[in-house]
């Protein structure tokens, strides 16, 4: 703290740039017939996973938050608050894959009050529990303390518990359950007929006993039931298996064919029609493709473990056109949407990229219809059959639309943006402002330029967990450079409707000109290959839960930088506080402040700047609401015995790695953390998307500091 006769600190700018260019513009819409916009406006939800309606009762919805609550709220645009339809929270165990998972109505209901839940639980065991809750006061709520446990499954891991559930048009109830967990189903749960798990189970719970009856139509109906997950022989309940984490299926209301996204392990991602007694191929099949010869490779049609190998109708890869983690939807049967009419809608949660695929149609068909800008994590359809979609994270709510023409208003020169100098193109518009990170994240190598476009009349806001958020019209400008040559210029906008989208700009070898990528590529410059990201992979690491302006933060812009235009060095949060550009003001000074360590640079501690590193090139993705399966934490303000990665076995495989933990301390070769940064093989990397090279300075630093650790406190 500085006393009250002390020189207030030096800005390192007199006054805020006037910025009347480099504007975000509306953002595109794609020439397919169909949009998205937001819905219900007022509400916002925790984590949501689920979102429906009651059987032939348009007149709510019911949002199924993955803490283990259900909200309720009237179907009116204008709703301005949602009631609590049941509280199970105290019973679930959440966060990554965990949680409240699936919800669904008795088909009779209200005259049958019963709702059946689908959720995880870490006491007496690690399991998934399928329950039935009834409703003592006419279908406005449940009764926690009415609940029935059906069936149970142990769970090995904390990943790939599935956990949809619905009621098919033949009024039996389906389950959907994954593999059990970690990388590669390491114990072959898919393919094992002696236990629930890989498996989309149906079940009667129509009967007049307290449990399930097992439907006679079931392919091994007349064994012992497996309630408690396992039994002696093939699981009656089983109805069709081979899946590693069917996320999200449903059952097309109008031929009853149930339709799956089935989410793949490292390099494919999957849409089956799923039949009864069908295989559907893992862990020796990952989409149409051979997933590990070693563990053998069944070819479609032929009969493995008793039920016929199916490949999916469609798949997509993890690449630049694809995405990470794929959300199942629905056959749309509405009338709104006629470009969507018949049509299979499914989604990615990661890439935020949304296909459509024609029942019948062959050759692995799919056709993209746009790109969300954001997690999906459900689709939903109302009683006469509109489909919506969540957002996870706040629980937006989103509706297809019909589109006119598509348009794109970002331009295609960079010269045209107005976020460089007309007269010299390499050079930023007068109207930005530079900036710089403490702990920038790894490029390759390359030297980066950063930029902010502010809207005259907006300001940042800092929020309660010191992140920055920026006013819509923003445009944060990033310039790349390989061997002192500009390579590339990204443009990340916030559109005037609040949502961002990411924009990449090619440089010509002359460094006159750079044009837009669309879609993504990779180019060799020089020995090394450089990536252009495409629109979906820019919000694969700028996510939601980072809040998208990755290295624009209290703890990142709490530093010095050389301002060129003044010439002066001075700390960029007192900057941007003197000009006007946040509002309210950071009260305080530096020091009081939080700031992040330059984890290649000499000053801070080793821990310090570690976590730094950290930080910076995993703590988008990992962290709480994160778009990854896993429920860790790399934020630096994360405790490590807090980041659920300090002496913990890693859920998403163990690369081959003896007695492996995601950071074992004093042993740097046993922490995955380490092997996943050291690796180039795409199906393992960290950070996943747009690297090339690994950070040698970086790997060093993080191998010393796993390797000073006595514990985890």
């Amino acid at each position: 703290m500085t006393d009250a006769t002390s020189p207030p600190p030096v800005a390192g700018l007199d006054a805020r740039p006037s910025n009347q260019t480099c504007l975000a513009p509306d953002r595109p819409l794609p020439a397919t017939g169909v949009q998205l916009s937001r819905v219900f406006p007022a509400l916002t939800f925790a984590s949501p996973v689920h979102l429906l309606q009651a059987p032939s009762d348009g007149s709510r919805w019911f949002v199924v938050e993955q803490a283990g609550r259900v909200r309720v709220f009237d179907n009116n645009p204008g709703a301005a608050s949602s009631g609590l339809f049941v509280d199970v929270a105290s019973r679930v165990v959440s966060g990554g894959e965990q949680g409240l998972l699936g919800m669904a109505f008795h088909p009779d209901w209200p005259a049958t009050p019963e709702v059946f839940l689908s959720y995880t639980r870490s006491s007496p065991t690690r399991q998934s529990v399928i329950s039935r809750l009834t409703s003592a006061d006419g279908g406005q709520t449940l009764d926690p303390a009415s609940e029935q446990v059906l069936l149970t499954v142990d769970q090995p891991y904390s990943n790939h518990n599935g956990g949809h559930i619905e009621f098919g048009p033949d009024g039996l109830l389906y389950i959907g359950l994954g593999d059990g967990g970690s990388g590669g189903d390491p114990q072959n749960n898919a393919q094992t007929l002696t236990n629930l798990l890989g498996s989309v189970l149906r079940i009667d719970v129509n009967g007049t006993g307290a449990g399930y009856d097992i439907p006679a139509g079931n392919p091994y109906a007349g064994n012992a039931k497996c309630n408690s997950g396992t039994g002696t022989a093939a699981c009656p309940e089983m109805w069709a298996f081979g899946f590693r984490n069917p996320w999200r299926w449903s059952f097309d209301r109008e031929t009853g064919q149930l339709w799956m996204g089935d989410v793949g392990q490292n390099a494919w991602e999957e849409v089956n029609r799923v039949t009864a007694g069908g295989n559907y191929g893992w862990r020796q099949r990952e989409a149409t493709h051979c997933y590990n010869p070693a563990t053998g490779c069944a070819a479609p049609g032929q009969v493995l473990n008793g039920g016929t190998v199916i490949d999916p109708v469609t798949e997509y890869g993890h690449d630049a056109s694809g995405g990470q983690s794929i959300t199942g939807g629905y056959v749309y049967r509405g009338s709104d949407v006629p470009a969507l009419s018949g049509l299979y809608v499914f989604g990615d949660y990661v890439s935020g990229r949304v296909w459509s695929h024609t029942p019948g149609a062959g050759n692995l068909q799919k056709t993209e219809l746009l790109v969300a800008g954001f997690n999906i994590s459900s689709f939903g359809t109302s009683v006469d059959d509109e489909l919506y979609v969540l957002r996870y994270g706040d629980g937006a709510i989103f509706k297809f639309e019909p589109a006119g023409a598509g348009t794109n208003p970002v331009a295609d020169n960079l010269a045209d943006t107005g976020c460089v100098d007309p007269a010299d193109p390499t050079r930023p518009a007068s109207g930005l402002i530079p900036y710089a990170p403490n702990a920038p994240f790894w490029s390759d190598g390359a030297e980066k330029e950063r930029f902010i476009g502010l809207p005259d009349d907006a300001t940042i806001a800092e929020t309660a967990n010191r992140d920055w958020d920026f006013p819509n019209g923003t445009v944060l400008v990033k310039n790349f450079r390989l061997q002192g040559k500009l390579i590339e210029t990204r443009l990340f906008m916030r559109h005037p409707d609040g949502v961002w989208g990411g924009y990449t700009y090619e440089w010509n070898d002359a460094e006159t000109g750079a044009t837009r990528v669309t879609g993504g590529k990779d180019k060799l410059v020089g020995t090394q290959t450089w990536t252009y990201p495409s629109e979906a992979q820019c919000l694969q690491c700028h996510t939601q839960a980072a809040g998208r302006s990755l290295g624009l933060e209290t703890a990142q812009q709490n530093g010095d930088f050389t301002y060129p235009s003044t010439g002066r060095t001075a700390n960029q949060v007192v900057t941007l506080n003197a000009i006007g550009a946040i509002s309210p003001a950071i009260p305080g000074t530096p020091a009081d402040w939080p700031a992040l360590a330059d984890p290649y640079g000499s000053e801070g501690s080793i821990t310090d700047r570690a976590r730094a590193w950290l930080h910076s090139n995993c703590s988008q993705c990992h962290r709480p609401g994160g778009n990854t399966p896993t429920d860790l934490d790399f934020r630096y303000q994360t405790a490590l015995a807090s980041t659920n990665a300090c002496d913990v076995a890693p859920s998403g495989g163990d690369l081959g790695v003896a007695d492996a933990r995601l950071i074992a301390p004093g042993d740097p070769d046993r922490s995955v953390v380490v092997t996943r940064i050291e690796t180039l093989d795409p199906q393992h990397r960290m950070p996943p998307v747009g690297s090339n090279v690994v950070d040698a300075a970086g790997v060093r630093l993080l191998r010393d500091w796993i390797g000073q650790l006595s514990g985890c406190n």
